[in-house]
């Protein structure tokens, strides 16, 4: 069990569910924590991690670093989420081997998923079929991060795990108008046409597709669980165990923000992929299970990015 004064490595601590787990762990009361931002460590870089892990020998390591952005990132700059997502995992999962962590927690991610996989999507189905082209060079840097954990785990008897969450959204929240993912575009979306009193607001396709989402908040819970409860080489999926639909969740969003005008969609642009959830029975097998405070959630992350517009904003 991971004790309140061992040393914790959080990687990755400034970002949404980084800093979701860093807070997590300071209100459990677990105060002996290392951080060090992307500045003050370079996770690409060999040496500086391996002098990193050497001096502070850390006990326990959440890692959830990396290299992340939408679509539009991923198409434009696909060999660096290939190369620093796959450079950074493998240089400090070495240096935790070498310097005996007692255990390293990886998350990965459900687009690791085949882009066809049946729904609600299984951790059985990975490498079943083909990835989505879109992200397929950040899925496999993720998968890479997987399959090295597990085979040191079977060669080395390291103690790694790897949860793969569904779509987040929170505190600390990518907010970019052009890069942002589902629940951060619609935050922003509401909170912008509130502001200059729009007539409406137009979301692309139908509203019809059903997507899972889950607040950072929730993934730390499941990540802290998980470190305490769970040693193994089966990967775990994190969801809510709900999916709804977009039109839905959009509701919910304009709802909190007090947005008067009208919701529109456009159905002439593509709904996407209709149906997206995790099968989430292995976690809840395993004793966790996300909490039921989707709306209160969304009115946390509504209210923080409100709060904090010009900051958000600014970070483009």
């Amino acid at each position: 069990m991971m004790e309140k004064q061992d040393k914790i490595y959080v990687a990755g601590h400034k970002g949404l569910v980084g800093s979701a787990i860093y807070r997590k762990l300071l209100a459990e009361g677990y105060t002996n924590l290392v951080v060090r931002t992307s500045k003050e460590l370079d996770l690409r870089n060999q040496a500086s991690v391996d002098e990193f892990f050497a001096s502070e020998k850390p006990a326990y390591v959440f890692f959830a670093a990396g290299t992340v952005g939408g679509i539009m990132a991923n198409k434009t700059y696909p060999g660096n989420f290939i190369f620093d997502n796959v450079i950074m995992i493998f240089n400090a999962l070495e240096a935790a081997r070498k310097n005996q962590v007692t255990k390293f927690l990886y998350l990965g991610s459900s687009c690791i998923y085949p882009k066809d996989a049946p729904q609600p999507i299984k951790e059985d189905y990975l490498l079943t079929d083909k990835l989505e082209e879109t992200n397929k060079p950040y899925a496999l840097a993720k998968i890479a991060g997987v399959e090295l954990c597990l085979s040191y785990n079977k060669q080395y008897g390291t103690n790694n795990i790897c949860l793969m969450p569904t779509n987040m959204f929170g505190i600390n929240d990518n907010y970019d108008s052009q890069n942002s993912h589902l629940v951060a575009a619609l935050i922003r979306k509401f909170y912008e046409a509130k502001v200059n009193k729009a007539p409406h607001v137009m979301l692309w396709g139908t509203g019809t597709p059903r997507r899972e989402v889950l607040s950072a908040d929730q993934l730390a819970d499941a990540c802290l669980f998980f470190m305490q409860n769970y040693s193994g080489n089966d990967i775990i999926n994190i969801g809510s165990g709900e999916d709804i639909t977009i039109k839905d969740l959009a509701q919910k969003i304009k709802e909190i923000s007090g947005y008067e005008g009208e919701l529109q969609f456009d159905a002439t642009k593509p709904d996407g992929t209709m149906k997206k959830q995790l099968d989430v029975s292995r976690a809840s097998g395993l004793g966790w299970t996300s909490n039921d405070t989707l709306d209160e959630d969304l009115e946390k992350a509504y209210h923080d990015f409100s709060d904090n517009y010009i900051q958000y904003t600014t970070k483009q």
